[in-house]
């Protein structure tokens, strides 16, 4: 993760709208945790901002509003790699969550601002359970990017290395900027294909924060 417009070359980072085999190594599927915002009001603001955006953003981004927690890495039965995600981890995690003890809170979703690499709509959580959640489900190298973590929408990624000022511009004149208020009642467990950039999210399974129980979706083939 990236602090905003945190580039020293003064330019946006280009994105590379190719499968990345070096990364993946034939792993399907990559796994993370995040806030499932995918609500009507969200999707229109998220989708406004990406016109507002026009000629600056990859084509066919089609990833559902969400708020990235933690990153998992690649789900399997049998872990091998330093980024596979096994059983072990989910166990971990699950037993984290539920000594906090987490319940429902609100989040406002509202700017539009940018990292480097994307644009997105701020998140702000003001009673910190954001951050207590990610506490909860860090480990490993992956999220070494805690301290510069920002809450985030995501409304696509850049297709070039456009000059800051001139995209701070664009940024600045969209005018739909009235806070939209979420009710946050679990986390989700999400996964996309690997080989595609910026392509759909699957959700894997639901952590309910009420009943404290995590829930396998019937859509999603069971990673372990």
């Amino acid at each position: 993760m990236e602090t905003a417009f945190s580039a020293p070359n003064g330019l946006t980072l280009r994105n590379e709208p190719r499968d990345f085999p070096e990364w993946h190594l034939g792993r399907p599927h990559y796994a993370l945790w995040a806030l499932e915002v995918d609500v009507p009001a969200l999707r229109q603001r998220v989708a406004a901002a990406a016109r507002h955006l026009s000629g600056l953003l990859l084509p066919d981004y089609c990833r559902q509003p969400h708020v990235t927690l933690s990153l998992c890495g690649f789900p399997g039965a049998c872990p091998e790699h330093a980024d596979d995600f096994g059983v072990a981890a989910l166990a971990a995690q699950l037993a984290a969550l539920r000594h906090a003890q987490p319940r429902p809170f609100d989040i406002e979703v509202g700017a539009l601002a940018s990292f480097t690499s994307a644009p997105y709509l701020a998140v702000q959580n003001a009673g910190g359970q954001i951050a207590a959640l990610r506490q909860c489900l860090a480990g490993g190298s992956l999220n070494d990017f805690y301290d510069a973590y920002t809450p985030h929408v995501t409304v696509g990624l850049y297709a070039d290395a456009w000059p800051m000022p001139e995209v701070q511009v664009r940024l600045a004149s969209f005018a739909d900027r009235e806070a939209l208020r979420l009710r946050i009642p679990g986390i989700s467990l999400l996964s996309y294909a690997s080989a595609r950039i910026g392509g759909e999210l699957a959700c894997m399974a639901r952590y309910d924060f009420q009943s404290e129980t995590l829930h396998w979706t019937a859509s999603q083939p069971y990673p372990f």
